[in-house]
């Protein structure tokens, strides 16, 4: 064996240690830079779905669109300005067309005053395609606003409710301290 065969010999040898070196240097970085990108997606995709099974138990599909029917009138509330310096009564009335409430047990709005020197209080009424009125009371309505939640059952001159005609909000001369105010109503809707 020459020196070129020497040499030629090594050149070998060194380049194919040096080759598998490079080959597995690129294969532990190749597989360092799966391991990288599998674990978060792992953990992503168990995140993802935890989330949408508690979303599936909280909040349950049915139970949003049939517990309630809310009763959009404006995009601000209801204001009903009294003064009764000729009239008596103040009424704001919304006619249902013969709604059926049969599936329903609460009204439930919201109410607020202006003035805070007025004592102020605001009968509710229902009335039915059958001329049955019934009617509630709530007393001294305060100053922030407040849920209301009546049920409707409290309403116990009507015998039917397949056939709702209308639901008056009134003020009356008799049930307020001062003759001018303001009274809001908002968020009017009828639960399950």
């Amino acid at each position: 064996m020459d020196r070129k065969d020497i040499y030629e010999h090594l050149a070998k040898i060194y380049l194919d240690a040096s080759s598998k070196t490079k080959k597995k240097k690129k294969a532990k970085v190749h597989h360092k830079l799966i391991e990288h990108i599998q674990r978060p997606f792992a953990v992503g995709i168990l995140v993802f779905l935890a989330l949408a099974a508690a979303t599936a138990v909280l909040f349950p599909r049915y139970q949003r669109y049939s517990s309630q029917l809310a009763l959009v009138f404006r995009d601000e509330a209801i204001k009903i300005n009294f003064n009764f310096d000729p009239a008596k009564k103040e009424i704001y009335s919304v006619k249902f067309n013969d709604l059926n409430f049969s599936k329903y047990k609460w009204v439930a709005f919201s109410l607020r005053k202006v003035n805070r020197e007025d004592t102020v209080s605001l009968r509710v009424e229902l009335t039915n395609s059958f001329r049955e009125k019934a009617e509630i009371y709530l007393k001294d309505i305060p100053l922030s606003w407040t849920d209301y939640k009546i049920p409707l059952s409290e309403f116990k001159t009507i015998t039917d409710w397949s056939e709702v005609d209308s639901l008056a909000f009134i003020v009356e001369e008799w049930n307020t301290v001062k003759k001018k105010g303001i009274v809001y109503i908002d968020n009017v809707r009828i639960l399950k």
